[in-house]
């Protein structure tokens, strides 16, 4: 069972065994935010629901100074899973200024993208297509980006992850 750690400012740190979590909220470190009652655990003077989601009581503040490095995943969770020039369901990667004219890998130049505008757009940049962009595409800068385990989220985490984490 994974536990999702949160700082005094609700943002996610960290994603730690039930375990660890438990030794949190015992020494005092922590408090539960979220908790599984149907699989408890069974100690020997008392029986404690396994924590999903707990709460730091020291703000700790997550160092923003290493990028996030751009993959097709990043974009599309930074993205929602949106098309930027739709808006509908994507499952692709675009280039706004193709690679064939000089475009780079970053996170300003790539945009989540379904595969009818993809196809559609080719080789073009959006402004000869006469499209606009939904959202200017930037960088990620926080630590969440960092944790895998955000792909595929515990259902009880949903109401302390922001739109843009769930993927």
């Amino acid at each position: 069972m994974r536990t999702l750690v949160l700082n005094a400012g609700y943002e996610p740190l960290a994603v730690i065994s039930f375990r660890r979590a438990l030794v949190l909220v015992l020494t005092g470190k922590a408090s539960v935010i979220a908790e599984d009652y149907e699989d408890p655990v069974v100690g020997p003077g008392s029986i404690l629901s396994r924590p999903s989601v707990i709460l730091l009581h020291r703000y700790v503040r997550l160092p923003y100074t290493k990028a996030a490095q751009v993959s097709r995943r990043g974009v599309l969770r930074r993205d929602g899973h949106r098309c930027g020039y739709c808006g509908k369901a994507a499952s692709t990667v675009d280039h706004i200024q193709p690679r064939s004219r000089g475009g780079a890998d970053s996170w300003e130049n790539l945009v989540a993208c379904c595969l009818r505008c993809n196809n559609v757009k080719g080789n073009h940049t959006p402004s000869e297509m006469g499209w606009k962009l939904k959202t200017s595409p930037q960088p990620p800068r926080s630590g969440f980006w960092q944790l895998k385990e955000l792909d595929k989220p515990l259902a009880d985490w949903s109401p302390f992850l922001g739109v843009e984490t769930a993927a």
